[in-house]
C-alpha cells in the first residue's frame, strides 16, 4: 500500500524550450528545481507519476549526519542547515523538526564501530557523541533494555516525507519552475554531441541540460542514452503507527528497529539493516560490480527471488522515442512490504520500549531504493555528453540529504562554485561510464 502524498497539480501547457528539464519528482528533482529556479534559471520538470511517490515519500524520514560516509559528511551537514530553514524558505510545512538522532549499542563491537566512525567524522566537528549510564538515560528515557551506549547527534532532525517533496516543488514553481506529472520524459537528444533536448509522451522539450532524477530508474533511462550506469535496487519495508503517547521524541535505532515520531503523533518503524533485494538480471550484469558490498553486508541485505525477479526480465532496455516506454506503463513502483521483516522490528521494539507495546498499526509499505556499489551517490555530469547530468544512487541516504544534493546539483549545472566539495560523488570513480 502506498502511504498517502500530498498531490501536486501539473502545469497545463509543456513549453516548447527551457534552459534545464528535470527528470524525476522525488526529493533530488524537487530540490535541484528549487535552487535553479531561486538562481533564476528556467527549469521544467517531468514526473512519470506524482510528486514524491515513489521512495521520497517511503523512507524513515531521517535527517541525519550521523553514520555518514566520510565523503558524505559535508553534504549531510550542508542539507542539515538547509533543512532547518526549509519551512520559511518554502513558505510550507515540510515537518523537519531538530530532535536528534541516535544509535543504540548492545555489544562492544557495536560501540568500537561507531567509536571508529566518530575518530574519522570529527574532522568535521560533528556534534556527536558517545553517551553511557545516566547519560544515556537521560537523553533517550523510557527504554527497559539495558543499552550498553548510544551515539547521540543533538543537531540531526526529521522531516515528514509525504509532505516534504511536494512542498518544495510548490516552492519551485512559486519561483518559476514549471512542473508536469503523468510525464514521462522517453529520451535525451543531442547535437553536436551535446544536450539539445528531450522527449517526453506529450512532446518535445528544446533544452541546454538535463538533469536524470530518476532514483530507481535511473539505470534504465541512462541505459537507453547509452550510459552502463552501476545501480540496483533494493526493498525497504515500512509501517506506521496510530498516534501514541509516551514514546520517545528523539528518533532512534537499535540493531534490529528503528524509529522516527511523525507530526501526526504516530511513529514511523522499520526493521534496521534488513532490505530485500530480488535478483534480476542487473544483479548478473553488475555482479563484478556489487559482489564486494553483497560480501561485507552478508547479513544485512536478503537476496530472493521474486516477482520483480520475472518482471524485469520482461522490461524493455531498449526503445526508440517515438514509442511508449517503460516509464510510462508503470507510472508509480508500489511493491508489497515484507511483513516477516516488519514483525521482526515491531516485537524487538516493543520489549525494548515498553511505550511502543500497546502500538496499532495504521498501514505498511515498501519503496525501491536506488543504490550503487559504495553506497554513496552519483552527483555529476557525463563526461561524454555535456549537458547530462545525473544525481541518483542514494542508496537509502536520499531523502536526509536531499536539499545539500540539489543544491549542489544545481550549482553544477549552473556552473557555479559549489557549496560543497563533488569530488567523493563523481561518475568517473566506477568503471562503467562509456556506452552500455
Amino acid at each position: 500500500m502506498s502511504p498517502p502524498v500530498e498531490p501536486v497539480a501539473s502545469d497545463p501547457t509543456l513549453p516548447d524550450h527551457t534552459d534545464v528539464v528535470i527528470i524525476g519528482g522525488g526529493i533530488i528533482g524537487v530540490t535541484t528545481a528549487l535552487f535553479l529556479a531561486e538562481k533564476g534559471t528556467a527549469v521544467t520538470l517531468c514526473e512519470k507519476g506524482c510528486i514524491g511517490g515513489e521512495q521520497s515519500s517511503r523512507n524513515w524520514g531521517w535527517c541525519r549526519t550521523m553514520g555518514r560516509d566520510k565523503g558524505e559528511i559535508p553534504l549531510a551537514m550542508d542539507s542539515l542547515r538547509l533543512w532547518r530553514d526549509m519551512n520559511r524558505r518554502t513558505s510550507r510545512e515540510t515537518g523537519f523538526r531538530q530532535a536528534g538522532v541516535m544509535y543504540l549499542c548492545e555489544t562492544e563491537r557495536e560501540i568500537a564501530a561507531q567509536e571508529a566512525w566518530l575518530s574519522e567524522a570529527s574532522q568535521y566537528q560533528v556534534d556527536a557523541r558517545l553517551l553511557r549510564g545516566s547519560a544515556l538515560d537521560k537523553a533517550l528515557p523510557g527504554a527497559s533494555h539495558a543499552f550498553t551506549a548510544g551515539m547521540h547527534t543533538p543537531s540531526d532532525g526529521r522531516a515528514e516525507p509525504a509532505i516534504a517533496a511536494p512542498a518544495i516543488a510548490e516552492a519551485a514553481r512559486d519561483h518559476g519552475a514549471l512542473i508536469f506529472t503523468n510525464t514521462a520524459v522517453r529520451g535525451i537528444e543531442r547535437s553536436a554531441g551535446r544536450i539539445s533536448g528531450v522527449v517526453t509522451e506529450r512532446g518535445r522539450i528544446a533544452c541546454g541540460a538535463v538533469v536524470l532524477a530518476g532514483g530507481a530508474w535511473s539505470r534504465l533511462f541512462a541505459g537507453n542514452a547509452g550510459l552502463d550506469l552501476p545501480q540496483l535496487k533494493v526493498l525497504g519495508s515500512v509501517f506506521r503507527t496510530t498516534p501514541l503517547r509516551g514514546a520517545p521524541e528523539m528518533t532512534a535505532a537499535g540493531s534490529v528497529f528503528a524509529f522516527r515520531k511523525r507530526l501526526d503523533g504516530g511513529y514511523s518503524i522499520a526493521r534496521r539493516n534488513a532490505n530485500t533485494a530480488e535478483i534480476t538480471p542487473d544483479h548478473f550484469r553488475l555482479l563484478s560490480d556489487f559482489l564486494p558490498r553483497i560480501i561485507n553486508n552478508r547479513n544485512e541485505i536478503r537476496l530472493r527471488i521474486g516477482r520483480r525477479s520475472w518482471d524485469e526480465l520482461r522490461i524493455a532496455r531498449r526503445w526508440n522515442l517515438d514509442e511508449a516506454t517503460p516509464f510510462e506503463a508503470v507510472r508509480m513502483l508500489d511493491p508489497k512490504p515484507k511483513q516477516g521483516v516488519l514483525d521482526e522490528a515491531r516485537k524487538v521494539l516493543s520489549r525494548a520500549f515498553p511505550a511502543f507495546a500497546g502500538m496499532k498499526i495504521a498501514e505498511s509499505w515498501a519503496g525501491l531504493i536506488d543504490v550503487t556499489p559504495d553506497a554513496v551517490p552519483v552527483i555529476d555530469q557525463v563526461s561524454h555528453t555535456p549537458g547530462f547530468f545525473i544525481a541518483t544512487g542514494f542508496s537509502g541516504h536520499g531523502f536526509g540529504i536531499g536539499p545539500g544534493a540539489g543544491r549542489l546539483m544545481a550549482d553544477l549545472v549552473a556552473g557555479d562554485r559549489p557549496a560543497v566539495d563533488p569530488t567523493p560523488f563523481r561518475l568517473a570513480r566506477f568503471a562503467r561510464t562509456t556506452a552500455a
